[in-house]
């Protein structure tokens, strides 16, 4: 068997344990990478992806950590690093979709909304950079929604998944020298159990998008593992959509 890309690194994907999270953490560990994966709830779940990434030969764990608890979240960077001996990747995945009209999105939606799609990406990444090497990676999960809102009620989530775009850039910034890169995935309409392909607004949203069609968890996977490996190493700071052309 030859070297893979990621032979010998280290990632930790937050909200593992389904959809994107699972299909990114799957495909890391196809490339050769071992994978630590955070889940905030369902163990069952982030165990069975746990297995399957065993079953690729990698080694693989599942933290519980809910990325709103900023000590739970820092403790799983930490323990990452610990028990592999190293980090080389975060892909801070782990996201919360709380829509509705503006008279129902009030603090507590807010709190929630920023705390975990805004304040955990930031904190996860500066817990991961104290273990990385040069030339680490840094991908954030973001949203189509962060470049066109055609739906009511989207206010508070596209405002906090544009809020990456800005700490992508500025952290791009400032880990340069150090060869770490830093990039932001836009998803678009992606076949989860979340917003499923067959769901009862699919119709409306597919056509939006340029190709007519949902995405399907590994397709957003694949460029998420184009930028955490070799390949990707000079590209930083950018923001790429995985949106079947929703935001044309």
């Amino acid at each position: 068997m030859g070297m893979k890309r990621l032979d010998g690194n280290v990632a930790l994907v937050t909200g593992g344990s389904r959809g994107i999270g699972a299909a990114v953490a799957l495909r890391l560990a196809e490339d050769g990478a071992d994978v630590v994966l955070t889940y905030e709830s369902n163990a069952e779940r982030a165990a069975e992806v746990v297995e399957r990434i065993k079953a690729t030969g990698r080694r693989a764990l599942a933290v519980q950590a809910d990325s709103a608890d900023a000590e739970a979240l820092t403790a799983s960077v930490d323990r990452a690093a610990g028990t592999f001996g190293r980090l080389d990747i975060l892909v801070n995945n782990a996201g919360a979709f709380l829509v509705g009209p503006l008279e129902d999105m009030g603090p507590a939606e807010a709190d929630r909304t920023l705390a975990v799609n805004v304040r955990a990406p930031y904190l996860a990444s500066r817990a991961a950079v104290r273990h990385m090497t040069d030339g680490g990676r840094i991908i954030s999960i973001g949203s189509n929604m962060a470049g066109r809102t055609p739906f009511p009620g989207f206010a508070l989530y596209a405002m906090s998944k544009t809020a990456l775009i800005g700490m992508t850039k500025g952290l791009a910034r400032e880990l340069g020298p150090r060869g770490i890169t830093v990039n932001l995935v836009h998803p678009g309409p992606t076949d989860t159990d979340a917003n499923p392909a067959d769901g009862p607004n699919a119709a409306t949203i597919t056509a939006f998008t340029a190709l007519g069609r949902y995405a399907s968890p590994p397709e957003v996977a694949a460029t998420v593992a184009h930028l955490a490996g070799p390949d990707g190493q000079y590209i930083t700071g950018a923001s790429i959509a995985v949106d079947g052309g929703f935001t044309v």
